[in-house]
């Protein structure tokens, strides 16, 4: 246990906590929250901390680091996981089995716990879904100490309200709430708000066959905007993400555009309008795992600019229909162009029609400029049907993004399950409600 040790998150978020804790036992987890609730101290629950909305960081209060729980076991079709076992660990021991975990969020250093808390999803989401999916049965424990099961199929033993979902393929903004919903369901995206997770059943699959991965290079953004609706609805695709013309420049590279690919089986990508002979293809996991880290360079560049300026990353995580995908693309550039010129890029899950922009301030002024900018981005994408959430959480630094996604009365069925498990409101404090 330490006193005021600071905390910052992949985002340069940064808060402290007054006291942290890294218990060994869910027990220990369960004495921990009864003593906060007896003396009303609020709780921060972390995990790998490479989370962008500072969910995971405390203002003040205690923490609660579950970095001591690391179980991995994998049996057939499933795993028992810890919250603070890695994601690339569970990847490379279902790999080991002949099997496959799904999920692929970019960061693979992340924890499975954060995963959970986020309903994180990554690229691979495309063909598999978010980590929503994947989740079989949960051990959780509560601000009362109780400590439980809850497997799939578990109905909550309470009365809940239906919150409108938006028409989007990922989502992560609030407690997805409706009648006789699955227990799992409740505590999978609450961004640690109902309780602390202590161990997780995943499903895992079958190895798959030969893949095709591929860095697919454009002359320019509209031939690939025009290759990815021709490609999305391919059998045996499972991964279509985007890079645009600024993110090509960030990274040196002589093109306009780029379309990262996976693809399984048989099926051929109609290459019209690609430059396939300079494009990158390769069938073995080193090549895959190659694209992987050329795609995540990007926002390592944004991070790094970021921080020797001192400034907090500034990203949307914004999805819309599938059918909205161009015209959210347009607003973006449009209201981007207007405020930053060329200082922004928009890259990501393309496939989902979630893709992420982030800026590139030159200066404090332009940064403090960006909060109204991004405002005004959810706001159109509400108008289109969109989430302004959609895998990241909105943790703290975005709570108050819940607002223009819902009204008052759906934040209030929100709040109300929230007093059910945690009635002071202690845990996760400011996390998801601001």
């Amino acid at each position: 246990m330490r006193r005021m040790t600071p905390y910052t998150d992949a985002s340069g978020y940064a808060g402290h906590a007054d006291q942290v804790f890294t218990p060994r036992h869910e027990e220990e987890v369960a004495e921990i929250l009864t003593r906060a609730a007896r003396e009303g101290v609020s709780v921060t629950v972390m995990g790998a901390l490479t989370g962008l909305a500072g969910g995971a960081v405390p203002k003040g209060g205690w923490a609660i680091s579950m970095a001591n729980f690391k179980r991995l076991d994998v049996s057939d079709g499933a795993a028992r996981v810890g919250p603070g076992t890695l994601l690339r660990d569970v990847q490379q021991a279902a790999t080991a089995s002949g099997q496959f975990y799904a999920p692929d969020p970019t960061e693979n250093t992340s924890s499975i716990g954060g995963n959970i808390a986020a309903n994180a999803s990554g690229s691979r989401s495309f063909m598999f879904g978010a980590t929503r999916r994947h989740v079989r049965a949960l051990r959780v424990v509560t601000m009362d100490g109780r400590i439980v099961e809850h497997r799939r199929g578990e109905a909550v033993d309470f009365e809940v309200p239906k919150i409108p979902l938006p028409n989007v393929r990922k989502f992560s903004c609030g407690y997805q709430l409706e009648p006789g919903m699955d227990y799992c369901d409740l505590f999978i995206g609450s961004e640690g708000t109902l309780g602390v997770v202590t161990e997780a059943e995943l499903g895992l699959l079958p190895a798959p066959g030969e893949i095709l991965g591929g860095v697919v290079f454009f002359p320019d953004e509209e031939s690939a905007l025009e290759a990815v609706d021709r490609w999305r609805p391919t059998p045996g695709l499972r991964l279509l993400e985007f890079l645009d013309s600024r993110s090509i420049k960030l990274m040196e590279l002589p093109y306009g555009a780029a379309v990262l690919i996976e693809l399984e089986g048989d099926a051929e990508l109609d290459m019209k309008g690609a430059l396939e002979s300079e494009s990158w293809f390769g069938s073995s996991a080193s090549d895959r795992e190659k694209f992987r880290l050329f795609r995540h360079r990007l926002p390592e560049k944004i991070h790094a600019h970021l921080r020797k300026l001192g400034l907090v990353v500034i990203a949307t995580d914004y999805a819309v229909p599938l059918e909205k995908n161009r015209e959210m693309l347009n607003i973006y550039r449009e209201v981007l162009s207007d405020n930053f010129e060329d200082r922004f890029v928009m890259f990501g899950h393309i496939g989902d029609a979630h893709v992420h922009t982030e800026l590139l301030p030159k200066d404090q002024e332009e940064w403090d400029r960006s909060p109204r900018v991004i405002a005004e981005l959810a706001r159109k994408v509400v108008e289109l049907g969109g989430t302004v959430g959609a895998e990241h959480g909105l943790g703290k630094r975005k709570a108050h993004l819940l607002n223009y996604q819902y009204g008052p009365e759906h934040i209030a069925a929100m709040r109300a399950v929230k007093a059910r498990f945690d009635p002071a409101g202690l845990l996760g404090r400011g996390t998801l409600f601001a």
